[in-house]
């Protein structure tokens, strides 16, 4: 694209649907890749969807970028932005009280916002469907970093990387949410809460992550309709370490059509733990089993490998009903 002339690239993207929808910026030196996406947003009209996804490229002139936003945030609906500038760019400050229906942002600021008065997430993003934020900064008038999010549109949000003290959601219409990567420094804690009405919350997904089983079930204790709860790489805290199968079987009970269970190190009680599961899931339908077996492994590793695979066997004849699978990696 960076081959034709940048009045005849505006002309196709204005003219064209579907190709003006995205703009997808090649890879190229810094400069002449600022100026060529400037040259062709600003001979786009009626832009719709937005990327720059730039994770690999050197540090982007914040005036530039924000010259983008002010451009097309009048009549985009989907912004993906992953992009470094110096300084950082506040994307709800620019692209507040518009279209959006789709956020993706990641090496940016993210302020956090009350959930009270003008500033409010609702607010900045009141048709806001989707949110994913990756390795954000978030912007903080205390010692503790509280990010607190109230959207009656918002159905999906995924967290990455980002080191909080709180995190609270205040969303009617949830219905999947992933954390991935949060922490406080090194202490990987973080207070989770929902609001009362998560009706529609149906998929919660957790991985590498440390967490207060108490606290943790008292939230998702809400979730009447839950039917995929995955909890990978968890690692629960030292004072709570049991955690309540029985209870989590019998509370959700649409978790018991589909099991996926894995290890990152497989040990001789991970046959036992999963077998203590399927009886508890009486409706259960399919199993996943994930285990990671491409590292070398030491003659003791393998055997453990085996017994596990032969208490596998013999589970699937006793639950001949249970389509049961191997992921391995």
């Amino acid at each position: 694209m960076e081959r034709l002339p940048v009045e005849v690239v505006g002309n196709i993207l204005s003219k064209l649907g579907g190709a003006r929808d995205v703009v997808i910026a090649s890879e190229t030196c810094r400069n002449r890749l600022e100026i060529l996406i400037t040259q062709t947003i600003f001979q786009t009209t009626g832009l719709q969807g937005l990327s720059i996804l730039m994770d690999d490229v050197d540090d982007f002139s914040a005036s530039t970028v924000i010259a983008w936003l002010l451009y097309t945030r009048e009549t985009f609906r989907r912004l993906f932005y992953n992009v470094r500038t110096t300084p950082n760019v506040n994307i709800l400050d620019i692209c507040g009280r518009q279209k959006l229906e789709i956020l993706a942002l990641s090496h940016t600021l993210f302020c956090q916002y009350l959930r009270t008065g003008s500033r409010s997430f609702a607010y900045c993003m009141p048709k806001i469907e989707i949110l994913e934020l990756v390795n954000s900064d978030i912007a903080m008038s205390d010692t503790q970093v509280t990010v607190e999010l109230n959207s009656p549109t918002l159905k999906c949000i995924y967290v990455e990387a980002i080191s909080l003290d709180k995190f609270i959601i205040e969303a009617d219409s949830i219905e999947c949410l992933h954390l991935k990567d949060c922490g406080l420094d090194d202490v990987s804690f973080i207070h989770l809460d929902i609001g009362e009405t998560v009706d529609n919350l149906e998929i919660v997904d957790v991985s590498n992550f440390t967490i207060f089983w108490p606290k943790f079930y008292q939230m998702i204790s809400k979730l009447s309709r839950l039917r995929k709860l995955r909890l990978w790489d968890v690692a629960f805290d030292d004072e709570e370490k049991i955690v309540d199968l029985e209870t989590i079987a019998v509370c959700f009970p649409q978790l018991t059509i589909f099991l996926w269970l894995g290890w990152t190190v497989i040990n001789d009680l991970f046959s036992h733990w999963i077998e203590g599961l399927v009886e508890r899931c009486q409706n259960l339908k399919k199993l996943v089993i994930h285990g990671i077996v491409s590292e070398a492994k030491s003659l003791e590793e393998c055997q453990m490998l085996a017994n596990v695979t032969s208490s596998m066997v013999q589970l699937m004849r006793k639950y001949k009903d249970v389509d049961v699978q191997f992921e391995y990696i």
